[in-house]
């Protein structure tokens, strides 16, 4: 008889299939999914609750009519609609091309040895972190009062770019630095310089990376509430935004405003509005996967 000599490594991977994960593992798998399950079904509990609730309220006076304490039946939320507009496409003005150039020069100009930017780095990744009421703190005590811009379109716009600024900035600098570095030599070696090379190649091949991350940064930026409540935005107006000194509610405001009501038609209202809401931020986000998936080059 021959004797057949199995290795000890696989002699010991042969074990592992035939008795499985260790007692302790499979337990704290159970475990994540234990919670992971909580948090999907409170969410999906939460979601039909809202839509059962405000679906019969999901009428066109919602967007057309203007808000009323007196008579529940006939508000709407057209001012916090233009509201919520002229907001986000200020802060889209403000922050999109600060982030993108900021981008451009930490990855294309920037020296990780030097300590200026080293020091930009360090702020950019812990400002992302910040909660929002602390940018709602900032931008009441610095904007709002030492600017004298006060409560207006401009400070809620201000406030929101320095929210979603490093969110932008650390999107774009992933997406500048996808590009391989063959585009920019080969541009180079042709005579263009570097900011030609840049222009023309880097940030082209870079636009479907700098667009998802920044429509995914705006739709944060329009469902903020606490930043806007500190900066004082009116809870209850009846017209719409004509500037950018302008006074302004948005939706997520209105939807507090609604919801602080005694009134069981205002829970209704509020209900409707979470739900236009929702889908907003939706359809944002199925643009910016849009965006990746049509325009994103595989290198």
């Amino acid at each position: 008889m021959t004797a057949v000599f199995t290795p000890i490594g696989d002699q010991v991977k042969q074990d592992l299939q035939d008795t499985g994960p260790p007692l302790k593992d499979r337990g704290f798998r159970w475990m994540l999914f234990a919670g992971l399950s909580v948090g999907i079904i409170t969410l999906v509990a939460l979601l039909v609750f809202v839509f059962l609730e405000g679906y019969p309220r999901l009428t066109p006076t919602l967007w057309q009519n203007m808000p009323s304490i007196r008579f529940p039946e006939k508000a709407g939320a057209q001012s916090a609609i233009m509201g919520s507009i002229w907001v986000i496409v200020t802060t889209a003005v403000i922050c999109m091309p600060v982030g993108v150039m900021a981008a451009i020069y930490l990855e294309e100009y920037g020296n990780p040895t030097r300590r200026f930017d080293r020091i930009v780095e360090i702020n950019i990744q812990n400002l992302a972190a910040v909660p929002s009421i602390v940018y709602g703190i900032l931008g009441l005590g610095v904007i709002a009062r030492a600017f004298a811009l006060g409560q207006t379109v401009i400070t809620a716009a201000l406030t929101l770019s320095l929210l979603v600024l490093p969110v932008v900035i650390i999107s774009s600098r992933e997406a500048i630095r996808a590009v391989p570095q063959s585009i920019r030599a080969g541009s180079l070696a042709l005579g263009a310089t570097r900011w030609q090379t840049i222009w023309k190649q880097v940030l082209p091949a870079s636009i479907p990376g700098i667009a998802t991350g920044a429509i995914l940064a705006l739709s944060r930026a329009i469902g903020e509430a606490a930043p806007l409540l500190l900066l004082g935005a009116v809870t209850f107006i009846t017209f719409n935004p004509d500037g950018l000194m302008s006074s302004y509610t948005v939706m997520p405001i209105q939807i507090y405003n609604w919801i602080s009501q005694s009134r069981e038609e205002f829970q209704v209202l509020a209900a409707a509005l979470c739900i236009l809401l929702l889908a907003i931020l939706l359809v944002m986000n199925a643009f910016a996967i849009y965006l990746r998936n049509k325009f994103q080059r595989r290198w």
